[in-house]
């Protein structure tokens, strides 16, 4: 617990280097005494103005004796790294198409934004992941003979769902009975199946949810949706619909989506793009074994958007597993030569998702990167944020 005028604590703990970096805010008034006990399992820090005290996770530890690389930061405070003993968490964050088809037998599909059903009591009895987006271009290497998959798009039959990166493909013919999302038609720009950052004109709608209005995905054909996983909950039928705030959901799905992507195709660089086809924002994964535990002072820089409310009252004396990632924007023309480079390394990959969302995203990141210490918010060019699972 902590009085109003507690000191700022910020502590990374890395569980692969098994190491911590440990930053005491500084005090409002110059000099004050500052007490600081660190213990295994807690931290507390006591000043005349009041005291901060952290109670570290059961699977995190410190080790008070390590302390090493003391150092003051004006303006900033004081800067210390440890040892950690930090285990794999035991509660590691799986995605719900990852079960198995019998957990899918009975699902329901909510709008995320307002808790609007979608398509209600879907038995899935097939759930397949979507190959890689550049596997057209690799088809060569496996047949000798002409392309069997030629203009032919792998869309989902009835009790099927299909998993992309960033999407999920459904069949709506059985669902005509129940009210269905609106589509509407709009001339907008796609990114070809290539993992490159080139568009082309082409006519597409959106799907868009009835009560709130907010894009939920596209129509691909008449009868398959490409649902966005930010914008969509699936869940098995007999739960009630979870009430998850906006920016907890984004950042979570999104910190979700970047792991798997970096485990399964050793992936780290990324262009998070529009519906529209423009780049968003450049990210760059660091790391996906950091636990972030910070005591945040209230920040007059952050109350002016209601969407970061929620997230400061959940990190206030919170530990939350967390991706660290490089960012820099791309709205408005921003870094045109960088997107120019990334645009042509066939490494980076690209995510797709509705261009509300993206901005969304870039809020979420620019806030967390204002909470951060001033020395620990830029590496290089790039701007540091970590996004909370």
């Amino acid at each position: 617990m902590a009085s109003p005028a507690e000191t700022r604590v910020f502590l990374e703990v890395r569980r692969r280097l098994q190491s911590a970096l440990l930053v005491l805010g500084e005090p409002k008034e110059g000099g004050m005494p500052m007490d600081v006990s660190i213990t295994p399992s807690s931290l507390l820090v006591k000043t005349p103005g009041g005291c901060t005290e952290i109670c570290l996770p059961a699977e995190v530890r410190l080790v008070p004796s390590s302390g090493r690389g003391l150092q003051y930061v004006a303006g900033e405070g004081l800067h210390l790294r440890l040892q950690a003993r930090a285990e794999h968490s035991s509660t590691e964050l799986t995605s719900m198409f990852n079960q198995s088809s019998e957990a899918l037998d009975c699902c329901t599909f909510y709008c995320q934004s307002c808790g609007e059903v979608i398509i209600r009591d879907r038995k899935l009895l097939r759930v397949l992941p979507l190959p890689t987006e550049n596997w057209g271009a690799l088809v060569g290497e496996w047949c000798c003979h002409p392309d069997p998959f030629a203009n032919k798009p792998l869309h989902p039959r009835e009790n099927d769902c299909f998993i992309g990166d960033s999407f999920f493909l459904v069949n709506l013919r059985g669902d005509m009975w129940q009210p269905s999302p609106q589509v509407a038609p709009e001339e907008t720009h796609c990114h070809s199946s290539e993992n490159h950052f080139k568009s082309k004109p082409k006519a597409n709608t959106k799907v868009i949810c009835k009560r709130c209005k907010v894009m939920l995905g596209e129509a691909m054909s008449s009868e398959t949706i490409k649902f966005y996983m930010t914008e969509v909950i699936m869940q098995p039928s007999e739960r009630n619909f979870p009430i998850i705030p906006r920016s907890q959901f984004v950042q979570s799905t999104f910190a979700q989506c970047l792991v798997e992507l970096s485990s399964a195709r050793s992936t780290f660089r990324f262009s998070v793009q529009g519906h529209d086809g423009k780049p968003y924002i450049l990210l760059w994964l660091l790391n996906s074994d950091s636990v972030v535990i910070e005591s945040l002072a209230s920040s007059r820089s952050v109350k002016k958007f209601p969407l970061l409310e929620d997230i400061l009252k959940a990190d206030s004396s919170s530990a939350r597993n967390a991706v660290k990632v490089l960012y820099q924007p791309c709205i408005k023309s921003r870094n045109e030569k960088l997107v120019s480079s990334w645009e042509s390394d066939i490494s980076v990959h690209s995510l797709t998702l509705p261009s509300a969302t993206c901005l969304e995203l870039l809020l979420i990141l620019s806030g967390n990167n204002a909470t951060l210490p001033p020395s620990l918010r830029s590496m290089n060019s790039f701007q540091v944020a970590f996004l909370k699972m």
